[in-house]
């Protein structure tokens, strides 16, 4: 679907929109503003990764922003990102990409319908700033789902099995980290098209930020899974440790009962009158002996 969203009838330059657009549209888009044909197969590939290209007097950026719909459980770019592919020159800006962006409609009411933005190169910074804040919010539920997952982990006295959800964390801190590097060559790049330079700091800006609190994230799951399994081995050495102590109690008991459990038919003590007593009298000592030298070596 083509969308024509800032004319020549209103201004000097065009915005063009190209939701899941078909060959067609895209022929005749790219003979119209004379896009190379590699950028525009390019930009159809759902897959690709951030980039940055300039061919003659257009500039061809590929960016990705985190899709809010995906699967809690999705951890790869593909599954948590979705690509906007934007062309640039003093006389146009066309976005493609093949599923809706809200952002589109974000800077579009924002911006366009107010009247606050009346250059291609004003479009172009909050574009990529509005694909930059896409990365925000999630990042703050991550670090939400990180203190969930501590207060779990430090607070129950069960260790309670949270290795999936923590992986699932960390892959989704660290895909995001990745995106976000990626993306940093597109701003280094922008700097050359005489983009106001208070706008382009204030993108460095929110970019660095984005970068430390996904960091923060990475880093503290990281730790936190480190502690989780210290923890959880420090419960089973725990477990071992008790049953440990109930095998050496039981050791020699089940030693002197083997004993007087063969069946001989001479054995001394069958005959005493007190042999079975003094057997208990004895096992009890052994016992208690065991515990006492348990209590001097403070292992009870």
């Amino acid at each position: 679907m083509k969308r024509t969203i800032v004319s020549l009838e209103n201004a000097d330059w065009q915005w063009i929109d190209l939701e899941s657009p078909s060959e067609e549209e895209l022929k005749e888009v790219a003979a119209q503003y004379g896009l190379h044909r590699s950028s525009v197969i390019d930009s159809l590939q759902p897959e690709h990764l951030p980039k940055y290209e300039e061919i003659g007097e257009v500039a061809f950026m590929i960016t990705r922003i985190y899709d809010r719909g995906a699967h809690k459980e999705a951890d790869t770019i593909q599954e948590l990102t979705n690509k906007v592919a934007i062309f640039f020159s003093r006389k146009f800006i066309i976005t493609i990409h093949r599923n809706p962006a809200d952002l589109i409609e974000e800077v579009e009411s924002k911006y366009i319908r107010t009247g606050v933005v009346k250059t291609p190169q004003g479009l172009l910074t909050r574009l990529v700033k509005a694909v930059l804040k896409t990365f925000e919010a999630p990042a703050q539920s991550l670090a939400e789902d990180l203190d969930y997952y501590e207060a779990k982990t430090f607070l129950n006295d069960r260790m309670p099995p949270l290795t999936k959800g923590l992986y699932h964390l960390k892959r989704k801190a660290a895909v995001s980290k990745r995106v976000l590097h990626l993306s940093e060559v597109i701003l280094d790049n922008m700097q050359y098209l005489e983009l106001q330079p208070t706008e382009m700091q204030d993108l460095k800006d929110l970019h660095v930020h984005l970068n430390t609190l996904y960091d923060e994230v990475n880093e503290s799951t990281n730790n936190l899974i480190n502690i989780y399994i210290s923890l959880s081995s420090q419960k089973t050495n725990e477990v071992v440790r008790v049953l440990t102590i109930f095998s050496v109690f039981f050791l020699p008991l089940t030693f002197i009962v083997g004993i007087y459990g063969m069946n001989f038919a001479y054995m001394p003590e069958l005959k005493e009158k007190y042999g079975y007593p003094a057997v208990l009298v004895v096992m009890a000592l052994v016992t208690l002996l065991i515990y006492l030298w348990f209590r001097k070596k403070r292992w009870l």
